[in-house]
């Protein structure tokens, strides 16, 4: 367990800021940390912690410029920076009690841990459990346990749901795409869950686990595999880059081939929910929600 040591030059020149009534433990990306109970000033640079904070009701009063998904189109608040490079000036001048990193943000924690308390919420590869426990701690921090306990319940009747829509529904396999480049992933990788959720087999089943950018997929080994359904993720959608969509990628006799083609069984997912705000509790809702209505139809 850590505690944190504040660097006190923010609150200084801030005149300081007002005292937690009291700590509480919760697990983080880097284990067991204290932190002030409901901070009342909190700054998010992680997409996911953006979504599930908003989804549980807290108001946030810092977040990156650029935020990918359309639920937070009609999200007012101040910029700090980007994902990747926070502007410690703006951070500095909001005073946060708590500021939130994750994922792509989470090399910046000590660079913002200089202005004020700062915790790493990055979801990993088992991504519903970590979604999940994201949730709870977020419950704990803000004191909203039983809104908390509610999203953990709608999430587990939505994951239910998608079993039973993909149960007899044969293999699938889970493509993103970068332009005209493809990659799959399988069970213990990076997008594992969709199959682990669905419980549904993948259609090549020695993909490797260790590889971030997907292993290298060419449209001849997608027609060998021939999966039942193809679960397509299309990158440059999701952080929207001009280029070759994944629909124009896929768009091969061979691909024509597999029963997935013949049967109307492609599904191109909600892209910045899955890429970007993956993990996040409104995001996971979306990207679930998409699959069991196709699997479903």
């Amino acid at each position: 367990m850590c505690r944190f040591s504040t660097v006190l030059f923010a609150l200084a020149a801030l005149g300081g800021t007002a005292a937690a009534a009291q700590d509480v433990t919760i697990e983080t990306a880097r284990g067991e940390v204290v932190v002030p109970a409901a901070p009342e000033t909190v700054v998010a640079y992680d997409l996911a912690a953006i979504d599930t904070l908003t989804a549980l009701g807290v108001d946030l009063a810092g977040v990156p410029d650029r935020l990918y998904l359309s639920a937070f189109d009609s999200l007012d608040v101040t910029p700090v920076g980007t994902l990747f490079e926070p502007d410690l000036e703006a951070l500095a001048g909001i005073g946060p009690d708590l500021i939130i990193v994750g994922g792509r943000s989470a090399a910046q924690l000590d660079s913002v841990a200089q202005v004020g308390a700062a915790i790493d919420m990055t979801i990993g590869v088992d991504l519903i459990a970590d979604g999940k426990a994201r949730i709870d701690a977020y419950g704990t921090v803000f004191e909203k346990q039983d809104e908390a306990a509610k999203l953990q319940s709608d999430l587990d009747e939505r994951l239910a749901a998608l079993k039973t829509a993909a149960e007899g529904k044969g293999t699938a396999l889970i493509v993103l795409t970068n332009g005209t480049k493809m990659a799959a992933y399988g069970p213990g990788s990076r997008f594992g869950w969709l199959h682990e959720s669905t419980g549904m087999a993948p259609a090549i089943p020695d993909l490797s686990t260790q590889e971030n950018h997907g292993n290298v997929l060419t449209h001849e080994a997608i027609a060998e595999a021939n999966p039942d359904w193809l679960f397509v993720l299309d990158r440059g959608a999701a952080v929207g880059e001009d280029g070759q969509s994944a629909e124009q990628t896929l768009n091969s006799p061979l691909i024509e081939q597999t029963e997935a083609w013949k049967n109307d069984q492609i599904v191109y997912l909600p892209a910045a929910e899955l890429y970007i705000g993956g993990g996040g509790y409104q995001s996971l809702m979306t990207v679930i929600d998409a699959m069991t209505e196709a699997l479903g139809a």
